[in-house]
């Protein structure tokens, strides 16, 4: 695999706890650029392909398997979906396309389910980020006690997060994250406690810096 090297395109990841918007402010973001003209590709993941799935249950503990085999799932879906010939997140970038994504990167679920180090999750991610070194990673932090709020209104990560407690968990799993990736990757941290208006405010403000003004050449 070769790392992409100068590409026109503008990666940014959209990383936060359940809850925190997400979503919501890919969306907003992505009817700002549009209305700049700013070519952009919006990705979710995991996606709802059967790997994909199978990922899951087995990262919400709803499946049991050795942690080597969970690396092998967990590194071939994202590969799958990167390099998936002509519609591939990597094929988008290489034509100057700018993407955003919610790489679910630092696995929060893997991390609290199977217990494993950040350390391992931060190793099993290796492939994808040197295939996609994000510019910025957006970070949406929100307290657990809304964040419960607000996935109380959704029936299927109300099973995933039944206590207030695995949400402060993986929230302190992201910072760990981002503290041990300190100097590889730039992690900008959005207050997502806010009205989604005022935190969509806040990251047009960081993507105009990563964006637009490389964009502007291609509109």
């Amino acid at each position: 695999m070769n790392h992409i090297d100068n590409h026109n395109g503008v990666l940014i990841a959209f990383e936060g706890i359940d809850g925190s918007g997400k979503s919501t402010q890919i969306r907003l973001l992505a009817e700002r650029l549009r209305e700049k003209r700013i070519s952009f590709y919006t990705t979710m993941e995991p996606s709802d392909a059967p790997i994909g799935s199978m990922i899951r249950q087995i990262l919400t503990g709803r499946m049991q398997a050795d942690p080597k085999v969970i690396a092998a799932l967990f590194t071939a879906d994202r590969l799958d979906h990167l390099l998936n010939d002509v519609n591939g997140v990597v094929r988008k970038i290489e034509n100057g396309t700018v993407v955003l994504m919610d790489r679910y990167y630092f696995s929060s679920y893997a991390y609290q389910s199977v217990e494993l180090s950040m350390d391992w999750l931060i190793h099993a991610n290796e492939p994808c980020k040197e295939i996609l070194r994000p510019e910025v990673n957006l970070f949406l932090d929100i307290e657990p006690k809304l964040a419960m709020e607000r996935i109380s209104k959704n029936r299927f990560q109300k099973e995933l997060f039944e206590e207030q407690s695995r949400l402060e968990q993986v929230r302190q799993n992201y910072l760990e994250a981002f503290d041990k990736l300190h100097g590889e990757e730039r992690v900008i941290i959005i207050n997502g406690n806010q009205e989604p208006q005022a935190v969509a405010e806040d990251i047009w403000m960081v993507v105009q810096e990563y964006v637009t003004v490389r964009a502007a050449g291609r509109v």
